[in-house]
């Protein structure tokens, strides 16, 4: 992929994370074998999470395909009751599915990270042949930022509980009225405080993966040259930000595309709302994996502008 201007008469020029995301986002575009990789080794992955979870759920939690059906019939105006269910069916399944969950979690973040630092290093070549192939330095850093990510939604499902029983169980317990609206703008807050947080402080670990390749560095080298990356910082925290926005913006579109067939569910089938709603699920999960090319290029080409090459 061809580099942006670096100079123009005035010297050095300036160049916004934001105008880079743009103009990567067509070159990308007009590549669609890099999408395709990163489509292939993604849900590959999720394929694996997907038939480990069914078997836990099928072999350990046999209560549990029953209980999913008090899920459908959820309803804000009965908030007591829907985080009641919700409660039980999330307790059933990891009580019943941890025995095997304890081991099977493990071996899926591990094949996880294998198949990532795989599949990244493909799509990064194919990118930018000038790149080098460090598999095991990207399985390192990979297992790091996969680490510190499931923290992060740890902590974040912890919030939602906290919120869930702050503005809902506990008012309900005091024969008070259950506040949805506050439970809704928590929520919103919360998330919305979370995007700004990883989006700012999680750029090096974005950015660290792709120095390894560009200078042939190992993890903790690589580590470090993120850290010190200079005044390209704040431009990748402006691209780690628009990022958030992105996806934010691909939520929403997927939520409106999902409740576009309502109006009609008195002629549509229940069959044809499922296929529907899987594939929006299916493009939102395409489209999240672009974006994710894009970042890749966009991180790449502004390091060059602000890092470029030593004059031979």
């Amino acid at each position: 992929m061809p580099d942006m201007p670096q100079t123009n008469s005035a010297g050095k020029a300036p160049v916004r994370g934001t105008q880079s995301f743009v103009s990567i986002m067509g070159k990308v575009w007009s590549r669609p074998s890099l999408t395709g990789l990163e489509i292939l080794w993604r849900w590959l992955v999720g394929v694996l999470v997907f038939l480990g979870v069914g078997l836990a759920t099928h072999f350990q939690t046999p209560v549990f395909t029953d209980r999913t059906g008090w899920l459908s019939g959820l309803s804000v105006f009965q908030p007591v009751l829907a985080v009641h269910n919700i409660t039980i069916v999330i307790a059933d399944f990891f009580t019943g599915a941890w025995p095997l969950a304890r081991w099977l979690l493990p071996l899926i973040f591990f094949l996880w990270n294998v198949i990532a630092a795989v599949g990244r290093t493909a799509v990064l070549c194919r990118l930018d042949p000038t790149l080098h192939a460090r598999r095991i330095t990207l399985f390192l850093l990979g297992t790091l930022r996969s680490s510190l990510l499931l923290a992060v939604w740890f902590l974040y499902f912890r919030y939602v509980a906290f919120s869930a029983r702050y503005s809902i169980l506990t008012p309900a317990a005091s024969n008070q009225e259950p506040n949805v609206v506050l439970f809704a703008a928590m929520i919103i807050c919360g998330t919305l405080l979370l995007y700004v947080l990883w989006g700012t402080f999680s750029w090096f670990l974005q950015l660290a993966p792709l120095l390894a390749m560009r200078n042939n560095l190992g993890a903790v080298a690589a580590l470090r040259a993120a850290l010190t990356a200079g005044p390209v910082r704040g431009k990748l925290v402006e691209i780690n930000l628009v990022m958030n926005i992105v996806r934010i913006a691909l939520i929403v579109l997927a939520m409106v595309f999902s409740a576009s067939p309502l109006p009609f569910t008195t002629v549509a089938t229940q069959q044809f709302l499922e296929c529907w709603w899987t594939g929006v699920l299916l493009l939102y999960l395409a489209a999240n994996d672009y974006f994710h090319v894009v970042r890749a290029a966009s991180y790449l080409s502004l390091y060059r502008v602000y890092n470029p090459p030593p004059a031979v």
